[in-house]
C-alpha cells in the first residue's frame, strides 16, 4: 500500500512538473481580420506589431514610447504553423530588458488594444503595424 501510494504521489509530481514546463510555452497565433489580412498574436489573442523606425535586433522604441507600445517578451514561443521557431528570437534591449523578436524586428503591444482580436494600433502615424508572417519583413 505505501508502495501504491508513493507511486501516486510520484507520478502527480511528475504530471505537475511537465504541465508547468509546457505553460513556460507560451503560443503565438496566426489571426485574420477583414482589412488587416494575416496577422500575429500572442496566446491570448491580443495583436503584435512592429515599429517601422526598428531594424534587424534594435529597437528604436523607448521611453514614452513604451507607455503606448508595451513591450513583448517571452523566453520560449511555441510557433504557429507556416512558421519557423528560428524566427523568434530575443534581442536583450539597451535598458536591458528582454524582448522578443520576429525575423530581427522587436515585438509590441498597443496600448489602447483591449480586447483579443483588437488591432486599433494598425498604420498609427504610418510606423506601427500589424505583421502577416507570409509576407514580412516587407521588402
Amino acid at each position: 500500500m505505501k508502495k501504491l501510494y508513493a507511486y501516486v504521489i510520484a507520478s502527480v509530481v511528475m504530471l505537475f512538473a511537465a504541465g508547468v514546463v509546457m505553460g513556460d510555452n507560451h503560443a503565438v497565433k496566426v489571426q485574420k481580420k477583414e482589412g488587416i489580412g494575416q496577422y500575429l498574436t500572442d496566446a491570448k489573442g491580443m495583436t503584435l506589431y512592429w515599429f517601422k523606425k526598428d531594424s534587424p535586433m534594435k529597437s528604436a522604441c523607448s521611453g514614452s514610447c513604451l507607455e503606448n507600445w508595451p513591450i513583448y517578451y517571452k523566453e520560449t514561443i511555441a510557433v504557429p504553423k507556416g512558421v519557423k521557431s528560428d524566427d523568434f528570437e530575443t534581442l536583450v534591449r539597451e535598458d536591458g530588458k528582454k524582448q522578443t523578436t520576429f525575423r530581427g524586428y522587436p515585438l509590441y503591444y498597443w496600448h489602447n488594444d483591449k480586447a483579443p482580436g483588437d488591432t486599433f494600433g494598425q498604420g498609427v502615424n504610418n510606423v506601427w503595424y500589424v505583421i502577416d508572417p507570409m509576407t514580412f519583413p516587407v521588402k
